[in-house]
């Protein structure tokens, strides 16, 4: 067995290999971008190497840089997570070639499926099941829906679902072009979509020997922008169709099998209700997902990872699976804004910890622009599925995570949709189900109050006297917030009877942190959290994020009529018009690529393009002016 092992990755994904690796009692040694110096898992490790730069071009792409860090502080084995170069066949070579222990598949393995229209072709000749690929050129009226993918990456990148002839031209583009950013490899081909279609997956683990394990299936079905959001073992579908499990491992084994696979590895399968299924990709590294599995089974994959790499020989066979996990995805993004990446400095970050945290974050931490938007993973097990989803829900509900947007009011509404509970988890269930709802404006306005009244709490006087208390009628007590788009206007009188404030509401007690209100005759707790600019209201109806709103506007953040500014921190990757072009309302002028994904700034009316504030390959801060359309005169 080697001694020390470097994990060519960040956040949770080091966090965890690191956890296994003491738990060994091996040497630990992280990588770090400047964006990361005080990440958590930084500071976890035994020694760490700083990588100049933030983008990942510049760090945690560098294989050359990488493997200089393990020789630099005497690592002997390299771990690649997932992600970044941990499906790269040149990065496992140079491992290899610099005499370090590669903790992953054979290069050929890496190779060979590093190719979706390769993979293909190899897995069919196996006796795989397989979706036909199809040439552009290819497509008739007859194939569509089509699913556009890139060849080389995978995560949703230069991925496009078309349902039109007319689009397929300029979708096949757009996502060459996101996948030559992404994985400097451009080439695209297309296949059919099942737009109602079950994504399960196999675990597969195997050794040096020849033994091949399918470890247990997994569905991860319900996602956004074709990046997983929940995750489960067993699989709901597969459960209704128990002839579907023996034939999943078969070509999963098989899958495997032909590549000589070693390591651990995950073979994707599209399935449809009757239980149909046709590969996918097969993952060569370990999955986001991989706690499902080991929750479900008592395997620890990371130290199987370890044991295979060091040459050590699997069982015969894999322990049995009994009972079910769950694993929600919890994003830094607005589910109700078209997912927009959210960043900034996360002020809280408290999940109860009854339950599987992998948190790539703290209380403290600033969530960047340059990676993923992830910011931790949130697992339960248990017996029963519908009850492992309550409480899950319930642990979500409960944590506190403050100054950084979340969707973990998404995911607490997913685990208890009824068709969630009923196993409907099929690709579509957010276009057939929405995204949730916002919070109810009445939980926002008695939020709202709740923090008005803390903060003339903190500021009593000496002696006791309720702020905004008169011996005689004055005006009430005004103070305004901003919650997302909307101004929050509070006001409210204190008087010798006690609080005067519309609708049926009364005081029990206030302090700075904590307000307990009686709204319609139900008491409830408020709890409050005051930072720099920022008041975090938490209660059992809600949690709630609200700006104050100055009395007077700073002439500095005033931007022109027509502004089309950056949503969140960035680079613009492609501009699409000129000064002086004629637009109309929706079109496409500029896309921003953060947090992995590309966005679209769209011309906010019809106009002309007065003004072009950005160039290709521009960094912008949120709030930047990048073009300012103004009415065709």
């Amino acid at each position: 067995m080697f001694s020390a092992v470097l994990v060519a990755n960040r956040g949770e994904i080091a966090r965890r290999v690191f956890r296994t690796a003491r738990t060994l009692g091996l040497g630990t040694v992280a990588v770090y971008s400047t964006a990361d110096a005080r990440m958590p898992y930084v500071d976890e490790a035994d020694a760490a190497v700083h990588l100049p730069g933030s983008a990942p071009g510049d760090t945690y792409l560098r294989a050359d840089l990488i493997v200089a860090a393990a020789l630099r502080a005497g690592a002997d084995a390299v771990h690649p997570g997932y992600g970044f170069l941990s499906e790269n066949a040149g990065f496992a070579q140079a491992v290899i070639d610099a005499g370090l222990t590669w903790i992953g598949p054979p290069v050929d393995a890496i190779s060979s499926m590093g190719s979706k229209i390769e993979a293909k072709k190899l897995m069919a000749a196996a006796g795989v099941p397989v979706l036909a690929e199809l040439t552009p050129a290819e497509v008739s009226a007859d194939d569509l829906p089509v699913l556009v993918k890139a060849s080389a990456g995978g995560g949703g990148r230069g991925m496009r679902v078309v349902s039109r002839l007319e689009d397929l031209a300029g979708e096949i583009e757009a996502a060459s072009a996101e996948a030559l950013s992404a994985f400097g490899d451009g080439t695209v081909f297309c296949e059919r979509y099942l737009a109602r279609g079950r994504h399960v997956e196999v675990q597969v683990m195997a050794d040096q020997h020849g033994t091949v394990w399918a470890v247990g299936e997994r569905e991860c079905s319900i996602q956004r922008r074709h990046q997983k959001v929940v995750e489960e073992a067993p699989s709901p579908l597969v459960e209704r169709i128990p002839s579907m499990r023996p034939a999943l491992f078969d070509a999963a084994r098989k899958a495997a099998a032909a590549i000589r696979y070693v390591g651990a590895g995950t073979v994707e399968f599209l399935a449809d209700e009757s239980g149909a299924f046709y590969f996918l990709e097969m993952n060569t590294r370990l999955q986001v997902e991989h706690p499902v599995t080991e929750e479900t089974t008592g395997l620890d994959l990371v130290e199987l990872q370890f044991a295979v790499a060091a040459g050590e020989h699997l069982a015969p066979a894999p322990p049995p699976a009994s009972g079910h996990a769950i694993e929600v995805r919890l994003y830094a993004e607005d589910p109700l804004n078209n997912w927009q990446p959210q960043t900034g400095l996360l002020q809280r970050f408290e999940v109860p910890q009854t339950l599987r945290v992998e948190a790539g974050v703290e209380s403290g931490s600033e969530v960047s622009p340059y990676y993923d938007p992830m910011l931790a993973k949130v697992i339960a097990h248990g017996p029963s599925r519908t009850a492992v989803a309550r409480r899950l829900a319930g642990v979500l509900e409960r944590a506190t995570i403050h100054g950084v947007g979340t969707n973990r009011d998404l995911l607490a509404w997913i685990l208890r949709h009824p068709a969630f509970l009923a196993g409907d988890t099929d690709t579509a269930f957010f276009d057939t189900y929405g995204v949730g709802a916002p919070v109810d404006a009445d939980v926002v306005r008695v939020s709202a109050l709740a923090a008005a009244l803390a903060d003339a709490a903190g500021r009593r006087t000496p002696v006791r006297v309720p702020s905004g208390w008169r011996n005689l009628p004055s005006q009430p007590q005004r103070k305004s917030y901003r919650y997302g788009d909307d101004v929050v206007e509070v006001e409210y009188r204190m008087t010798r009877d006690g609080l005067v404030v519309d609708g049926n509401i009364a005081l029990m007690s206030s302090d700075c942190g904590r307000v307990v209100l009686e709204v319609d005759g139900v008491r409830r707790v408020f709890e409050v959290a005051v930072y720099d600019g920022l008041t975090c209201v938490d209660s059992a109806l809600g949690s709630v994020m609200l700006t104050s709103v100055g009395q007077f506007t700073d002439p500095a953040r005033q931007v022109a009529a027509g502004s089309l500014v950056a949503p969140m921190p960035g680079t613009v990757v492609r501009v699409g018009v000129q000064v002086g072009d004629v637009v109309t309302q929706g079109q496409p002028l500029v896309w921003l690529e953060a947090m992995k994904m590309e966005h679209l700034i769209a011309a906010p009316v019809d106009g002309v393009v007065g003004e072009l504030k950005v160039t290709a390959g521009q960094q912008v801060e949120v709030g930047a002016v990048l073009a300012v359309v103004g009415e065709d005169s």
